[in-house]
């Protein structure tokens, strides 16, 4: 039986700094460590701290493996604006990180369980996985593991839930048809060594509400974290709620 473990800081800057100086730690320790970053909004900041230690000297991630989390499927035209895109744009072009370390889903791939089995063996060859780095869909999701999946599995294709297509197309430039995608499965995400989870903004109170009161359930897979040896809450006041300053979360 574990607890969530959680700090809540004033704002958003003081929250991506503190999760980017944990990171650094990580790497510090283990030059080669494997990493796993999300393609979302809430990590920019982050990125933008890391990027900052990388300038100054302090990180390299020159050693580092970096697994991707998830990919859209099918995009077509759209390809460019996908997940790995995002984090080209946001953290890789701006580091020294290797081509031959990164290990990411191919979205348009034909052959997408081909792309599950690359992505599973890269973890197995160079993991466990030292430490991944979330946010938490309106749904619950983590990656795109959606509400009902399976606990059990490892890389694998899902259909995306109505949240998550409604959502997703803010990381799109015009209207784009999700409906598939690639995840790391909750599996992948139990055996890291280390979670960290990220919530910031008035309109993840309530996800943060439900994970505080709710059991462990495949209807809120952010839940699932409450079992992990390992895994921190970083949120800012607006997702805890300003009044709130309890240290810990609700046990199994």
């Amino acid at each position: 039986m574990y607890t969530i473990g959680k700090i809540i800081f004033d704002n958003y800057l003081e929250l991506s700094v503190e999760t980017a100086d944990i990171i650094a730690g990580i790497i510090a320790e283990k030059p080669d460590a494997l990493l796993c970053f999300p393609a979302g909004e809430t990590s920019i900041g982050t990125f933008n701290h890391l990027i900052d230690l990388y300038k100054g000297g302090k990180i390299s991630f020159s050693r580092c493996k970096i697994v991707g989390l998830d990919e859209w499927m099918n995009l077509g035209d759209r390809r460019n604006e996908n997940c790995f895109s995002f984090l080209k744009k946001h953290l890789f072009d701006h580091i020294d990180y290797s081509e031959g370390n990164l290990c990411f889903f191919d979205g348009e791939s034909a052959n997408p369980e081909e792309e599950c089995l690359k992505t599973d063996d890269f973890i197995r060859e160079n993991g466990p996985i030292d430490m991944i780095l979330l946010g938490v869909g309106m749904n619950g999701h983590l990656g795109l593991n959606e509400p009902g999946s399976s606990f059990d599995l490892y890389s694998h294709i899902v259909q995306l839930d109505e949240v998550t297509r409604e959502v997703g197309q803010k990381y799109f430039q015009g209207e784009v048809h999700l409906s598939e995608g690639i995840t790391l499965g909750l599996k992948s995400i139990m055996e890291a060594k280390s979670v960290l989870v990220q919530m910031n903004g008035i309109r993840k109170a309530e996800i943060y509400r439900r994970l505080k009161s709710c059991e462990i359930t495949m209807d809120f897979p952010v839940s699932i974290l409450k079992s992990h040896h390992n895994s921190l809450l970083l949120l800012d006041k607006d997702a805890a709620g300003r009044n709130n300053r309890v240290k810990g979360l609700c046990r199994r």
